[in-house]
């Protein structure tokens, strides 16, 4: 059979990707989208033009060699699929669930100019899936260095650099301030859209063939310091993300039922709070539920608020309440502002999530027992541009409006964690309390400390953290090998 023309391969619509029935989802914890099948994947990668001068390459943040993996995959070489994607990407099968590749590698495909852009992240979940299926491609270390490097944070930026290292022949420990690793993929990505047999799995692979150590339940600030750590590394990473979160500076903030977003998604992820009385960490669930924000987080909370509802048969009309077993979305910019990805948005939608665009929570009411019974809001519209080009939303005066509500979960972002930065003489951080650290090399104002990911950025997304944990990596093996590490000041 004669390869197909370009002009052939434009012609082969998108791959949609198998997926429950929204009716069906919404009362389950369940994986949403459940991969392609070898036959759609394969027509999928026939898309590819293989470009000469790949943009898709340059759009993503660790530089999978996209074409490459593609083509691979294409002539049914599995094995040379994994060979190339794990060049770069040591943890394919995740990225490919949660990385938002529609703004990334997607966004500059050739084929984006006139239709709809190469599945690429479909195509990595594919890959990613069958090598850790098969056990294909396991890392192989390099003679051991002799040099020893602690890895502060098993999350996405602390996972690659750690991978990266031992790789190069580094001897690794990652520390981590929970009983399990992971980090944000594990307490803060829901079941439905990251099964955490999947990070288990990644995460096993390293340990098992790089010699990787992972020591849990180590809070660094309390269990150990920066400067106790420095005492017995040649260098430490600090990834450990962003997990302080943010609150609205309104009246009744204090009510029994209002929660964090990472107290509530940790409870339902990590605690396993769906699966009570299985798992004794039961969560609570509101019989209606407002979250505040439209990022990925807020739609996390939301569908999951969702599920435990149906799981907890909640959805009931009461005469007495007001209330029938609703789940809103609050946020204060209209629909074309909301960050979160389309995707998402979309699930959201379909499932029966309510959105309550240019609106705004000004005070949360409580009752005499002092739980949650309400949120008095304000309707917005939109104003000039704020510092982030986005149009500023605005009060309209006279709107406020009472929303029946028992249960609000704010999704309003989160700065890194101060615990870390106790005994770190030395260590600059920004006003927002984000470290600062040189770009690209992630390194720190004090000696033989880097730093990448969340810690850095603040909240940001999982490949974007990997990217800063692998180019910390290459400059920590480039100053490690010099012999003598200098003052990174």
């Amino acid at each position: 059979m004669s390869p197909l023309s370009n002009k052939e391969r434009m012609q082969i619509k998108r791959q949609d990707m198998p997926a429950q029935e929204p009716e069906v989802r919404r009362g389950n914890f369940d994986e949403v989208a459940l991969g392609l099948t070898w036959e759609l994947a394969k027509l999928e990668a026939e898309r590819c033009l293989q470009c000469a001068k790949p943009k898709c390459i340059e759009g993503c943040p660790v530089g999978v060699l996209i074409p490459q993996f593609i083509q691979a995959l294409r002539e049914g070489d599995f094995i040379a699929a994994v060979e190339a994607m794990k060049q770069k990407n040591n943890l394919p099968a995740i990225c490919g669930r949660v990385c938002p590749q529609e703004s990334q590698c997607e966004a500059v495909c050739v084929l984006s100019k006139k239709g709809q852009s190469v599945a690429i992240g479909r195509l990595e979940r594919y890959v990613g899936d069958f090598a850790l299926r098969e056990q294909a491609c396991p890392p192989v270390p390099a003679p051991p260095t002799g040099k020893k490097v602690a890895v502060v944070g098993s999350g996405p930026a602390g996972l690659t650099c750690a991978v990266d290292l031992a790789k190069l022949g580094h001897k690794v420990t990652i520390f981590e301030s929970l009983h399990l690793p992971g980090g944000v993929l594990v307490y803060g990505i829901p079941e439905f859209r990251l099964p955490k047999a999947v990070i288990a799995a990644e995460i096993a692979t390293a340990v098992q063939h790089l010699g990787i150590e992972i020591r849990t339940n180590h809070v660094i600030g309390r269990t150990i310091t920066l400067n106790e750590l420095l005492a017995e590394y040649d260098a430490i990473f600090l990834g450990t993300g962003a997990g302080l979160p943010s609150f609205m500076r309104i009246p009744g903030i204090n009510y029994n039922g209002v929660f964090s977003a990472n107290e509530f998604l940790t409870r339902v992820n990590l605690m396993k709070g769906y699966l009570f009385p299985e798992y004794d960490t039961p969560v609570k669930v509101g019989q209606n539920v407002a979250v505040i924000g439209a990022g990925n987080v807020a739609m996390d909370s939301a569908r999951s608020a969702l599920r435990l509802q149906r799981l907890a048969q909640k959805p009931v009309f009461s005469e007495k309440t007001g209330f029938s077993g609703e789940v809103h979305i609050v946020y204060r910019r209209s629909a074309e502002e909301v960050p979160a990805r389309a995707e998402e948005v979309e699930h959201a939608h379909e499932e029966g999530i309510i959105f309550d665009f240019l609106t705004n929570p000004i005070e949360i009411l409580g009752d005499a027992k002092g739980n949650v019974c309400g949120m008095r809001c304000i309707r917005m519209e939109l104003g000039e541009p704020d510092d982030s080009g986005r149009r500023r939303p605005v009060p309209i005066a006279g709107s406020e409006f009472e929303m029946p509500v028992d249960e609000v979960i704010m999704a309003l972002g989160t700065s890194p964690n101060p615990l870390v930065f106790e005994d770190a003489d030395g260590l600059e951080r920004s006003k927002h309390g984000t470290v600062i650290a040189t770009e690209p090399t992630g390194r720190t104002t004090k000696a033989r400390v880097w730093a990448g990911g969340d810690v850095v950025t603040g909240a940001a997304t999982v490949i974007s953290a990997m990217g800063a944990g692998k180019q910390a990596a290459a400059d920590i093996h480039e100053s490690l090998s010099d012999e003598t590490l200098f003052d990174v000041g």
